[in-house]
């Protein structure tokens, strides 16, 4: 009886409930159910720790991480319990909390797959080394020094990359506490060369035509009037400079407004394409820069250049590559 009062309490909690759920999808370390699930690591730990000793889940040691499951003959005398409980569990179509962690679910899959690239027999032997991150940091030796500015540069992570090829990175973001702890995870890193800026998008701290390359990633989706933003990022580069945008396609994720302060559920290619060309922008491109089978976001990635400079062709250059759409 004791046991059954136990096993009674320990699933009495939503967050273990949604991690139970989780765990029965894909098995995840802790790392990764934090980014899921939203809470701090020492409470994902200590969920973790219970529903072990419970018998629901088991821990597996992998590459220097432990990734736990759900144990398929787990909760004991508590095992019929436990299957009327799974039976009953709401779906993400009836629970936008849910929904909203499968998104995450399949994000934390993406990066997952990104980092290790499946190459070779059917098995999918992975080669170990080959991930987007080591490659677009070789892609950053090809580059000459410029002068970066990351708007809406969030904890400074694609700030930081930028800094590894650019000659300045100027970082800015209306959260003076998000500046605050971005700065200090710079200095741990030694970069010297990045200027932090509070500042928002649609009115960016610098001067006329001071920098090369301005750069919004996942930024324009929460501002009021994104077309607004990217002619404030033209105003902001020199003659021949580039605007790189990375954002969500048009997508009909609604909980992304309440839980992430989204203004809109991503854009539609055409109109990405529309406000550069109207920002001012020649030789812009749209394409897919990421997407899984299955995930609701699709990443796109557009650009486009200031006239001057090296400047080679206007409107009739667009290119737009569909990614097999």
């Amino acid at each position: 009886m004791k046991d059954l009062s136990a096993f009674c309490r320990l699933l009495g909690d939503d967050v273990r409930l949604r991690l139970i759920r989780l765990l029965g999808k894909e098995q995840l370390n802790v790392k990764e159910l934090t980014a899921i699930l939203g809470i701090a690591q020492s409470g994902v730990s200590r969920h973790l720790g219970l529903l072990r000793k419970s018998g629901l889940v088991e821990e597996r040691r992998e590459g220097g991480f432990a990734y736990y499951s759900l144990r398929p003959d787990g909760a004991g005398v508590a095992r019929p319990m436990w299957e009327a409980l799974e039976a009953s569990l709401p779906t993400a179509d009836d629970d936008d909390e849910l929904k909203a962690d499968d998104a995450r679910l399949l994000e934390v899959l993406r990066l997952r797959k990104e980092d290790f690239t499946a190459h070779g027999s059917s098995a999918g032997q992975l080669v170990p080394g080959r991930s987007w991150a080591a490659w677009s940091r070789a892609l950053g030796h090809l580059l000459p020094p410029l002068i970066v500015a990351d708007a809406g540069c969030g904890e400074g992570y694609l700030s930081m990359e930028a800094a590894r090829w650019a000659e300045q990175v100027i970082a800015i973001d209306s959260s003076r506490d998000v500046l605050k702890r971005a700065r200090l995870l710079a200095r741990k890193r030694g970069l010297a060369n990045i200027t932090w800026k509070e500042g928002r998008i649609e009115a960016l701290p610098l001067e006329d035509a001071s920098v090369d390359v301005v750069l919004l990633s996942q930024a324009l989706h929460h501002v009021p009037k994104p077309d607004a933003a990217l002619c404030e990022a033209v105003r902001a580069l020199k003659p021949g400079g580039t605007v790189l945008v990375l954002d969500l396609r048009a997508h009909g994720q609604d909980w992304v407004r309440e839980r992430l302060g989204d203004r809109w559920l991503g854009f539609r290619d055409e109109s990405l394409e529309d406000w550069l060309f109207r920002a001012g922008l020649d030789d812009v491109r749209v394409e897919v820069g990421a997407r899984l089978k299955g995930d609701p976001f699709t990443v796109l990635v557009a650009s486009g250049r200031k006239a001057g400079g090296s400047a080679r062709a206007g409107r009739g250059s667009v290119v737009r590559t569909r990614g097999g759409v």
